[in-house]
């Protein structure tokens, strides 16, 4: 099969990643072989091709292949899997696998499971021709999602789920959101369900103008006016940040009331919080198996929209530059 392989991590300029041949995967008995049709470019992908997570052990195999939000057809299924059959349409999340006997596991948590394994870092991923996945986390996709428009559910889609439950939003709340890319745009629409107020920021007016579409009630700019300008508009009870930045972070913590939440789905500090506003603070990643099954549920219901734009996969190294310089709308997507 073709394959983007990386065998190397380096900056995405570089061009530390390969369009070649490879070998096609093949299922053991828990396992099916999914032929991809389509796969979404996300901000981890470039971290991991870049070498950010390498301190991490991540990616923990080369060559690799990158990708973890999969859509494609089930080809092959193995002699134990009960729950799907081929021509199943599905889907594949990050989480590849879980223990299935651990704490995290047994009360549902299983993305903090220890001996998780991860789609596109510690398993060969969804920029290829085919994948195989675990039987247990592959999921049936709803007849009426489109492959392009379902992809980006598996990643940004749970992401931004995932992050509104942990802000707790309710309606008449009122959430900031920073980051308004691929998995913030989403997250404006899914806190939009809550009956919250929606406060989405940026510092690309192409993003701000991406979040007054998919219903954002106001968009502010990322700069040194934003704090003045929410003491207008009167302190959030929630903050959610996707923005890759100190400053988003910063930010967060100043917009957000005492008492409140804030809740982080990047990497940073928390400089300077003050124990006595009692403001908590949450991390957030992926989604878990329910997760993924809601998010999927209310997709097939119409009332969320991913953005997206596909791209052949061939082409995964100027889309990944095209990620890092802010220039995608919404979620790109590779189809081979």
């Amino acid at each position: 099969m073709k394959a983007i392989l990386l065998d190397k991590p380096s900056k995405i300029e570089q061009d530390p990643l390969r369009y070649d041949e490879y070998d096609k995967p093949v299922p053991n008995d828990e396992e099916v072989l999914i032929k991809v049709q389509a796969c979404g470019v996300c901000r981890s992908n470039l971290n991991v091709i870049e070498g950010v997570y390498s301190k991490l052990g991540i990616p923990s195999k080369s060559p690799i292949i990158p990708g973890h939000e999969v859509v494609g057809t089930i080809e092959e299924i193995g002699s134990n899997v009960a729950n799907l059959i081929i021509g199943d349409k599905v889907g594949m999340q990050p989480l590849y696998s879980a223990c299935g006997t651990c704490e995290y596991c047994l009360s549902g948590q299983e993305i903090l499971c220890p001996l998780r394994l991860i789609v596109g870092e510690t398993v060969d991923g969804g920029y290829a021709e085919y994948i195989k996945g675990n039987a247990n986390f592959v999921y049936k996709i709803p007849d009426n999602l489109k492959d392009q428009e379902a992809a980006p559910l598996f990643c940004p889609g749970i992401t931004a789920y995932r992050a509104v439950k942990k802000a707790e939003l309710a309606m008449n709340k009122k959430v900031v959101i920073f980051g308004i890319g691929g998995v913030g745009h989403v997250a404006v629409q899914f806190a939009k369900l809550t009956g919250a107020n929606v406060i989405a920021v940026s510092r690309n007016k192409k993003n701000l103008d991406l979040a007054s579409k998919v219903g954002a009630d106001i968009v502010l700019s990322q700069d040194e006016n934003l704090v003045s300008e929410m003491k207008k508009l009167g302190y959030a009870d929630s903050a959610i940040v996707f923005a890759p930045s100190q400053e988003a972070i910063d930010g967060a913590q100043r917009v957000t009331r005492p008492g409140g939440t804030i809740v982080l789905g990047v990497t940073g500090n928390i400089n300077n919080l003050m124990f006595f506003f009692e403001k908590t603070i949450k991390g957030t990643a992926i989604g878990t198996r329910l997760d993924t099954q809601e998010v999927l549920k209310i997709a097939s219901e119409d009332k969320i929209k991913i953005i997206t734009k596909a791209y052949p996969l061939a082409d995964a190294s100027n889309v990944l530059l095209k990620l890092k310089n802010g220039e995608i709308e919404g979620r790109a997507v590779l189809v081979p």
